[in-house]
C-alpha cells in the first residue's frame, strides 16, 4: 500500500453527513422536524453536524485556547495529573491502541468528566467510570476554569438532542431524562501532532478506525481537518470542520438501545495538515448503572437483538482493551 492510498477518503458527502439546525428543538418551535432529520441521519451513517446550537464562538475559542496551552505545558506539569485507571487526567502518546489497530494512536489526551463530590455513593461503591477529576490546580488553574463553561453548555444542548432522538423513536421527549441523573458525561482534550512519513509507513492514525463506546458524542474540531467517516457503502469520506457547527455521532450503546435502528459508525483521524490538530469531544452517556435494553424503546423481547447491559460496565470494558493504563505488566 502506498502512502497515497493509506487513509484515502473522498470529499464530504452531505447526503451521508448532513447539517441539522437544532434551533427549532432548543426553542421548542419544531422539535418534531429536528427529530425527523436526526432519525434519517442516525439511521444512515450515524453522523451529522449540528448548527443553531447557541454556544457562542467566544466560549468555543476559550476551550480551544486553554487546550492548546495545556498541551504546551512542561512535561512535569502534565505528568502531575497522569492518567490512571479512573480514566481521568493526562495520557501520553503511545498509551492508546484501539482494538484491531496495527499500532498506537498518534495523540495526547486529557480526560475529565462530571465533578463528583467526596461523599458521592457511587464513588464510594467504585461504580465504573464514576471518578473525581484530576485538575492541575496549582500549576495551571485556568484549565478547569476555562473548560467548565464549554462543558456545561454542551451538556445543556445534548439534553435537547436526546429529546429529539426520543421523539424520533416514537417515545416521549423526556424518555432519556431519568437515565441522565448524574450522567457519565465525559470530556477529552485531544492533541494530534502532524503525521509523518514514518507514521504512515507504520499505518499509524491519529486515532485508528473505531466506533464510539457510549450513547452520543459531540465533537468540536479545529480548522485543520482529518476526521474521516465510513459510509454504509464502505467508502471513507472526509468530515471537515464547518464553521459554527459541532459534529454529532451515534455510539455503540445507542445503536444497541435502538435495536440497530441507529448506526454506530467507524471513523478515524489522520492529521496531514502539517500543523498541530486539536479537538474536544464530549461523550454524553447516561448514569453508570443505566441498563441499556432495546425493550425499553418499544422493541418486543422476540425482536430484541441484544441482551441488557449496564452503561458503565460496557464502556469500562472497552476502555480496558484500548488503553495502556489498564493493561497488566
Amino acid at each position: 500500500m502506498s502512502q497515497k492510498d493509506f487513509a484515502a477518503a473522498k470529499a464530504l458527502d452531505h447526503s451521508a453527513i448532513p447539517v441539522i439546525d437544532i434551533a427549532p428543538a432548543l426553542d421548542g418551535s419544531n422539535l418534531a422536524d429536528v427529530a425527523a432529520q436526526i432519525n434519517t441521519a442516525a439511521g444512515n451513517t450515524g453522523f451529522f453536524y449540528i448548527s443553531g446550537h447557541g454556544i457562542s464562538q467566544n466560549l468555543m475559542d476559550q476551550a480551544f485556547d486553554v487546550a492548546q496551552e495545556f498541551f504546551a505545558q512542561p512535561l512535569a506539569i502534565k505528568q502531575s495529573v497522569a492518567i490512571d485507571q479512573t480514566q481521568r487526567g493526562w495520557m501520553a502518546t503511545g498509551m492508546s491502541k484501539l482494538q484491531g489497530a496495527k499500532t498506537h494512536d498518534l495523540k495526547e489526551v486529557f480526560f475529565w468528566g462530571r465533578d463528583v463530590a467526596d461523599d458521592d455513593p457511587q464513588l464510594a461503591a467504585r461504580r465504573p467510570l464514576v471518578a473525581q477529576n484530576q485538575w492541575p490546580e496549582d500549576d495551571f488553574p485556568r484549565l478547569r476554569a476555562d473548560l467548565t463553561p464549554y462543558y456545561s453548555a454542551v451538556c445543556g444542548i445534548a439534553g435537547t438532542v436526546l429529546s429529539a432522538i426520543a421523539v424520533s423513536l416514537n417515545q416521549p421527549a423526556d424518555f432519556f431524562a431519568p437515565y441522565y441523573h448524574n450522567p457519565l458525561a465525559r470530556g477529552q482534550l485531544v492533541y494530534y501532532p502532524p503525521s509523518s512519513a514514518a507514521d504512515e509507513n507504520e499505518e499509524r492514525f491519529g486515532v485508528a478506525p473505531h466506533t464510539d463506546f457510549g450513547v452520543l458524542t459531540f465533537l468540536f474540531q479545529d480548522i485543520n481537518g482529518g476526521l474521516q467517516v465510513r459510509t454504509k457503502s464502505g467508502e471513507w469520506v472526509e468530515a471537515p470542520p464547518l464553521p459554527g457547527t459541532l459534529v454529532c455521532n451515534i455510539g455503540d450503546l445507542l445503536q444497541r438501545w435502538s435495536n440497530d435502528r441507529f448506526a454506530s459508525t467507524l471513523h478515524r483521524v489522520i492529521n496531514r495538515s502539517g500543523r498541530a490538530r486539536y479537538s474536544i469531544p464530549i461523550f454524553f452517556d447516561p448514569n453508570t448503572d443505566t441498563v441499556i435494553d432495546p425493550r425499553d424503546l418499544g422493541v418486543s423481547e422476540a425482536e430484541s437483538l441484544y441482551e441488557p447491559v449496564r452503561a458503565g460496565e460496557h464502556i469500562a470494558g472497552r476502555n480496558a482493551n484500548s488503553f495502556a493504563q489498564f493493561q497488566k505488566a
